[in-house]
């Protein structure tokens, strides 16, 4: 294309398929097209606007918010949102978010009222805890603690609790970042409570439960009931950082014990009885709610947390406050088993091994299912997976297939092994089987 044939911008706009986007963000595109063309054509490289740009917004529709269906075997996707919610805790969202709510309005006095007064209220039932108070995400839950109880001083943590998560969140920087003052005790592998009796002036003694992995072998650690021991002889709080959100270990809202892959994973409620004056602890994840981060313990500690400037920076907005009541309401109901996150947890493999065969049966694919297992992800219950037959497609191959699913109407994510596409229903809604089985189709055509 010589120079003088690229298009003005506006004329290019206005040949370009939107995909929906809106026009300042079309008109946008179209300029750096021009510009990119020229700059080519200018160094003997043939190009066409058109195509550029079609190709510039071609990966911009794929940033946009979409909804997209999970087939890999991950409960909790970090990357894909983590724990979906409840029917009413999304319906609790669109009500609180789509109109006016008494986020901070008494309606008996008519009068300002407290922020989340009645999460705080369900909160402190279903843990036994005398106070609550919840903020934006567990990390900024952790971070108020600290700025507020220990700002300059000392915290002494064990070596084996220094994690590092997803999206680079480290401890020890987010210890900094508070203005305490990280002190580690024990070894990567053994901590006993003569190594945080041995730090002089602690302002808080920190347990942090390793959500996200598992030191096993030659391992020693403080138990919290040792802690609260040395807590109490010192005089300063016991603060638990439990991370995934197990309101009770006895899971009393399933039936029969709890299940296996849950061992080790530490209950908010238990914590509490075994002395930790605050335990800190995800909304989303194993509780199923909304992101957001809870701290739950003594009144006295709640409170200074409440009242310090950094809680007004980390609150959670109406609609997230909304969601969380709602999934809070459905376990203090007794019916924390219809949260998302626990139904498909518990979905037997004969219940998946029979969506598996539907699919083949409807698709005609060669495909075959196989045994695997599913984990519950986004850092919780590390080493522990769910048995779950899955959909293994050998032909096309995963280079091929896999894209071609999230290029679906409505993408699904699979996982790829040993070079083929292996599909596990776990974390798919029913309703969703023929979307899966449409795509397949579509990609293995493609």
């Amino acid at each position: 294309m010589p120079l003088r044939q690229l298009p003005s911008v506006d004329a290019l706009a206005n040949q370009l398929p939107t995909s929906g986007l809106p026009r300042l963000l079309v008109v946008e595109v179209a300029r750096q097209a021009v510009s990119e063309a020229r700059r080519r054509l200018e160094e003997g490289e043939p190009v066409e606007a058109r195509e550029l740009a079609e190709a510039i917004l071609g990966r911009m529709a794929k940033l946009r918010p979409t909804r997209v269906i999970n087939a890999t075997g991950v409960l909790l996707h970090t990357n894909l949102g983590r724990a979906p919610l409840s029917e009413a805790g999304a319906a609790a969202w669109l009500a609180a978010s789509s109109g006016y709510a008494n986020l901070e309005l008494d309606l008996e006095s008519g009068e300002r009222g407290g922020r989340a007064a009645y999460v705080h209220a369900l909160l402190t039932r279903l843990t036994g805890a005398e106070a609550a108070l919840a903020v934006n995400n567990n990390a900024g839950a952790l971070f108020l603690t600290l700025v507020a109880l220990a700002a300059g001083d000392a915290v002494p943590v064990s070596r084996g609790e220094l994690i590092e998560i997803g999206g680079s969140y480290r401890l020890p920087e987010l210890i900094d970042a508070s203005g305490a003052r990280l002190v580690e005790v024990g070894t990567t592998n053994r901590t006993r409570p003569s190594d945080y009796r041995a730090v002089a002036e602690a302002a808080l003694l920190l347990k942090v439960h390793p959500s996200n992995y598992r030191v096993e072998g030659f391992v020693e650690s403080a138990s919290l009931t040792d802690l609260a021991i040395l807590a109490a002889e010192r005089g300063i709080p016991l603060v638990f950082d439990a991370g995934s959100g197990l309101l009770d270990a006895n899971v009393p809202w399933l039936p029969g014990p709890p299940p296996a892959w849950l061992g080790g994973e530490p209950g908010v409620r238990q914590a509490l009885a075994a002395g930790a004056d605050l335990v800190l602890f995800s909304g989303d994840k194993l509780l199923g709610g909304p992101q957001a981060g809870i701290v739950v313990g003594r009144e006295s500690l709640v409170t200074t947390l409440a009242r310090h400037p950094v809680a007004r920076a980390l609150r959670c907005s109406g609609p997230a406050l909304a969601a969380l009541a709602a999934t809070l309401e459905l376990y203090a109901d007794g019916r924390g088993s219809t949260v998302p996150f626990w139904q498909m947890a518990t979905t037997p493999a004969d219940t998946l091994r029979r969506r598996c065969q539907d699919i083949l049966t409807q698709t005609g694919l060669p495909a075959r299912i196989v045994e695997s297992e599913s984990v519950v992800g986004a850092g919780s219950v590390p080493g522990a997976s769910v048995p779950s037959p899955v959909l293994e497609v050998l032909d096309p191959p995963a280079d091929r297939l896999w894209p071609a699913l999230l290029g679906a109407s409505t993408p699904v994510v699979a996982r790829r092994e040993a070079g083929a596409v292996r599909l596990d229903l776990r974390a798919v809604a029913t309703d969703d089987d023929r979307l899966v089985a449409a795509a397949l189709v579509a990609a293995c055509r493609s």
